[in-house]
């Protein structure tokens, strides 16, 4: 009886701390749902942060590029104009030369040869030419007093006349052979850069074919080749005045104050292009013939929006930029010019004050809820919390 006593008393005392625990419980967990309910109104979306830039219409150059390449503004083959064994190269390769510079010497000895024999030749012309004047100034009178008969006078003047042109092609023969011999002696035809030699000291080289020996290239001034289409040629001719530059790969200016000094008369009906040259100063070999360059032609200003270019994207309508309105992302349409810089030219799409987004452009919306941030943080924040805390630790 004391048993059953004892187990009816543990069983109680069990119930009654599984219904204590269990109040516990709903008290301590009912107030979190409404917390929650409380924070966070239903169907609302937390603001996403974006950095924006306030754009403001201001002017701009107006600029038109293309991809160039570069040539010596005078640009000549040096080959040899006799034939015969090269004997020593009198340049460095590659270096600057002046016009008249000696480049190869050419083996001279047989043009001395035959510069004597020219010589010899024409002073032989020249005695038979005394021989037939004499003979026809002793004839002369005798045929004034008909004491000959004339056709033996005759002869005589038709003897002078043909030692007179004897003697002038044996002195044409003599200049012939004089030109010959200086022709041993190659020199640059421009000043300018040499090119690699394409024969060697040694070598056989001939008046023919076979003759070239290496090249020279003016390269200050410098001459660019490009191409614009016929809407970028028709904006340039609108503008009084054209500036030209060159730039490198990293968009910096390589030469500036350039000029338009050719432009094609006639499209390229397969490119619909037309062909434009300018012309740089390239005193220190800044660009090399043959090398690509972006030309850049600056052809006056216009008022228009300036926006980083990471903030612009391409639609399958075009391109566009997104803009605040009313604390919330928009996409806006845009006319984009060339890049100036880092920075897309918009020419229209924009108004002043337009806030444009330049970050987080993946997540946003149209009508998305954003929190927008200057693009430059204002320095002075940070020194204001540091100073409590300086004090404080004083």
């Amino acid at each position: 009886m004391a048993l059953a006593h004892r187990v009816f008393l543990s069983i109680s005392a069990a119930l009654v701390g599984v219904l204590a625990l269990s109040a516990c419980g709903e008290r301590g967990a009912s107030p979190a749902p409404q917390a929650a309910s409380a924070a966070q109104p239903t169907g609302s979306m937390p603001a996403l942060p974006v950095t924006v830039r306030v754009v403001r219409r201001e002017p701009v150059p107006v600029t038109v590029e293309a991809v160039g390449q570069a040539e010596g503004s005078q640009e000549v083959e040096v080959r040899a104009r006799v034939s015969g064994l090269i004997e020593r190269k009198l340049y460095q390769e590659g270096e600057r030369v002046r016009a008249g510079a000696p480049l190869f010497q050419i083996e001279r000895a047989p043009f001395e040869i035959a510069l004597q024999q020219a010589r010899a030749n024409w002073a032989q012309r020249q005695a038979q030419l005394e021989q037939a004047r004499r003979e026809a100034q002793r004839l002369a009178p005798l045929a004034e007093q008909r004491a000959i008969a004339p056709r033996e006078y005759d002869d005589a003047v038709s003897a002078l006349r043909l030692a007179e042109a004897a003697v002038a092609a044996a002195q044409a023969t003599v200049r012939e052979a004089e030109l010959n011999l200086s022709y041993t002696t190659v020199t640059a035809p421009i000043t300018g850069v040499t090119g690699r030699a394409q024969k060697s000291t040694g070598a056989l080289v001939s008046a023919g074919t076979d003759s070239l020996l290496t090249t020279v290239a003016q390269t200050d001034p410098i001459w660019v080749r490009f191409a614009f289409s016929e809407g970028e040629l028709a904006r340039l001719r609108q503008a009084r005045r054209a500036d030209v530059r060159l730039l490198g790969p990293d968009g910096r200016p390589m030469l500036t104050g350039g000029r338009l000094n050719f432009a094609a008369s006639t499209v390229d009906p397969r490119l619909g292009t037309v062909q434009l040259r300018a012309e740089f100063a390239n005193p220190e070999l800044a660009v090399l013939p043959g090398q690509f360059v972006r030309a850049q032609v600056v052809a006056g200003q216009v008022d228009a929006f300036k926006v980083p270019q990471s903030a612009v994207m391409q639609t399958e309508q075009g391109r566009m930029v997104w803009v605040v309105r009313d604390g919330k992302a928009a996409p806006a349409p845009v006319e984009t010019g060339p890049w100036l810089d880092r920075d897309w030219v918009i020419y229209r799409g924009l108004a002043d004050g337009d806030q444009v987004i330049v970050d987080n452009l993946m997540k946003l919306r149209p009508g998305a809820p954003v929190a927008p941030q200057p693009a430059v943080a204002a320095p002075t924040a940070a020194p204001a919390t540091e100073a409590p805390k300086a004090a404080a630790a004083n």
